[in-house]
């Protein structure tokens, strides 16, 4: 197991200088320039903007620049922000805790709406219920996140005035203080329901299906012969083995997630990551984009690979070598 994880390790390496020559070029094809962002732009002084190219790098090589930037990236130095005058990294990091908090809540709406709705169809296929559950599978597949977020906001918030349909906590409320938490809390469960049913569907397909097919094999046929009680045969010999390629979606979800929460929280103005990538995009703000297109590409080879690792640990069957 360990060689495994490490030769996987190793193989992200060369996929993440691939991605990372992708993401560079991809930058700079986009109509715009950064450099207006790093000078004093009350002076327009040709000889000043000229002297400032050169001085930053912008006359090299497009290969000595890219090559410059995977150095420092590799050094932990993202770039500064031409429109916060930060450093990426740290605008980065104040946005990452909001959207861990938003992807983790969405992950446990998932799982449990998943889990129990699946056994239901799995255990009762081809009944009212389960054609119910189907029919919710289809449109949840079928309505985009962003039609099912301000659907939710009309109803929730400005009709009932259930949920804040804005921001990740109240204003003027002190940080640390357990009206501070409960502000978090109630400000994330709006987003976080949508992305989290939106997600539903595929898992409780994948549950159903899943019970259904070990509800038919000779291990349960076997136990049904031996008069073991039906609950029994399907939490302790069914729902074990069906429930394997759920616990191995776990995975893919760290980077889904992370990823998803792109629309909802630009629809839901909830200030992660998701909303800061699509604000750099929209603000040419290169460094910061360009950060967290490599974030989010290393949590997709990351989340594979935890994947991998959990397929093998819960099928004793598998051998990671």
């Amino acid at each position: 197991m360990l060689q495994y994880t490490l030769r996987r390790f190793l193989g992200m390496i060369p996929l993440l200088l691939l991605i990372s020559v992708v993401v560079f070029f991809l930058a700079k094809m986009m109509p715009g320039d950064p450099f207006a962002g790093e000078i004093n732009p009350s002076n327009t002084n040709p000889q000043y903007i000229e002297e400032m190219r050169e001085k930053l790098g912008y006359n090299d090589p497009i290969i000595v620049q890219y090559g410059r930037w995977v150095g420092k990236f590799i050094q932990g130095d993202f770039g500064k922000s031409t429109v916060y005058k930060k450093p990426a990294a740290e605008i980065i990091a104040q946005r990452i805790p909001n959207t861990i908090f938003l992807a983790l809540t969405s992950l446990v709406f998932t799982y449990i709406f998943a889990f129990f709705m699946g056994m239901y169809a799995g255990r009762k296929p081809y009944t009212l219920g389960d054609n119910l559950i189907a029919t919710y599978n289809y449109l949840a597949l079928a309505i985009p996140s962003f039609v099912a977020g301000i659907v939710a906001i009309y109803f929730f918030s400005f009709k009932l005035g259930w949920f804040p349909f804005s921001g990740s906590v109240g204003v003027g409320i002190g940080e640390g203080t357990w009206g501070y938490y409960m502000s978090r809390m109630h400000h994330v469960l709006l987003p976080a329901l949508i992305l989290g049913l939106m997600g539903t569907a595929s898992y409780t397909q994948f549950l159903r299906n899943d019970i259904i097919e070990n509800s038919r094999k000779d291990f349960v046929r076997t136990a049904r012969a031996k008069g073991t009680k039906e609950s029994k045969i399907y939490n302790k010999h069914i729902l074990r083995n069906s429930i394997i390629p759920i616990i191995t979606f776990l995975g893919f979800d760290v980077a889904t997630l992370i990823s998803g929460a792109v629309i909802t929280e630009t629809i839901f103005t909830y200030p992660g990551i998701g909303a800061l990538f699509l604000e750099s995009v929209g603000r040419r703000d290169y460094a910061v984009m360009m950060s967290i297109t490599m974030l989010l590409s290393f949590l997709t080879l990351f989340g594979n690979l935890i994947a991998d690792i959990l397929y093998g640990v819960v099928d004793p069957r598998i051998r990671l070598d």
